[in-house]
């Protein structure tokens, strides 16, 4: 159905990339707060992230509590509207689908071409904002990580692999318990690089395996990603080892400047000289190197430390999948009540 009335009111900006720009919106009728993604499509990568993003989010048939929802896509030209579905018809969607296929821009370049995506609204900013603005709590930490057990384990259920895990694409939504008090709930977003794995080419029939579907592109986020990412052949172990790095900072409070941006980061890297490096990278150039886990002295007690050493291991076949990671983190949390010992 084409429309050219709007079904959302903009209210205010509230986050900007070179991908899209990220509104606090209104829906009309209800009032209700959501979130809104608008991506111009004027380049076939712009394309190929926003129908990454869709194809993941909209090939979920269920929703998690720590995993952003899409609520609708809505595709627009120039003043006409209408919503996408996956696997549509519609020749505006099948002209995106060739642009991203191709390489090349598939439509009238003449037309303004925009894919706007309504998901859940986060009022707490990102996890490495929300962290770095607030002491340590171990309470916190333990809450995040089961959190993030969970999410992670939820994706791969799905068949989805992110690809580009790491704080500044974990969302925070602020919610009040029925004592009045806050209680942070993580929601992991930015779908952009993320890869939707389809069954295996032996037997149809069977459900694909995210630890047996083979990447090659290399992507993410350079301290955030797996060794074997740097070589371009990786599995969804590589979320693991992501979600490690995240971790082991958000325990430690190990954070590093970056260069581009000057702006303090969570994440943990190897110390080469007056020059920090990616684990990943340190890892490929050394496997068995070792990594000095705690960095600071009863920072985690010794079950939270090999769970870590498992998930940044250099052989990702020696990481555990992310049914065991949220399995481990669940006894963790319910045995090891004292971190500090």
């Amino acid at each position: 159905m084409v429309s050219s009335q709007p079904k959302y009111d903009l209210i205010q900006e509230v986050g900007r990339g070179s991908y899209g720009v990220v509104y606090e919106a209104a829906v009309k009728r209800t009032g209700a707060r959501v979130a809104v993604k608008k991506i111009r499509c004027h380049s076939p990568e712009n394309v190929e992230l926003a129908l990454r993003e869709f194809w993941a989010l909209s090939s979920i048939q269920s929703q998690h509590p720590n995993v952003i929802h899409l609520e609708e896509c809505i595709l627009q030209r120039d003043q006409l509207a209408q919503k996408m579905s996956h696997g549509s018809s519609s020749p505006l969607y099948l002209q995106l689908v060739e642009t991203s296929l191709k390489g090349e821009i598939a439509f009238d370049p003449c037309c303004a071409y925009y894919l706007w995506f309504v998901m859940d609204f986060c009022d707490g900013g990102d996890m490495n904002a929300y962290l770095l603005s607030r002491k340590p709590s171990r309470k916190t930490n333990t809450s995040f990580m089961l959190q993030l057990g969970s999410a992670l384990a939820f994706l791969h259920r799905n068949q989805i692999i992110h690809r580009d895990l790491k704080p500044d694409n974990i969302l925070i939504s602020q919610a009040r318990s029925p004592a009045g008090s806050t209680e942070p709930t993580l929601k992991v977003a930015d779908f952009g690089l993320s890869k939707v794995c389809s069954t295996s080419g032996l037997n149809p029939e069977e459900p694909a395996s995210v630890n047996k579907c083979f990447l090659s592109t290399a992507c993410g986020t350079d301290f955030y990603m797996a060794p074997e990412v740097w070589e371009g052949h990786y599995t969804a172990k590589a979320d693991i080892f992501a979600l490690g790095v995240i971790i082991w900072a958000m325990v430690e409070r190990i954070t590093f400047v970056d260069v581009e941006t000057q702006k303090e980061l969570l994440g943990s890297y190897v110390q080469q000289g007056s020059e920090i490096v990616p684990l990943g990278e340190a890892l490929l150039e050394n496997p068995k190197m070792e990594l000095l886990i705690p960095a600071r002295k009863k920072s985690m007690n010794s079950h939270m430390k090999q769970l870590i050493r498992d998930m940044l291991s250099a052989n990702p076949q020696e990481r555990p999948d992310a049914f065991e990671l949220e399995l481990r983190l669940v006894r963790i949390a319910c045995r090891e009540l004292d971190w500090d010992t």
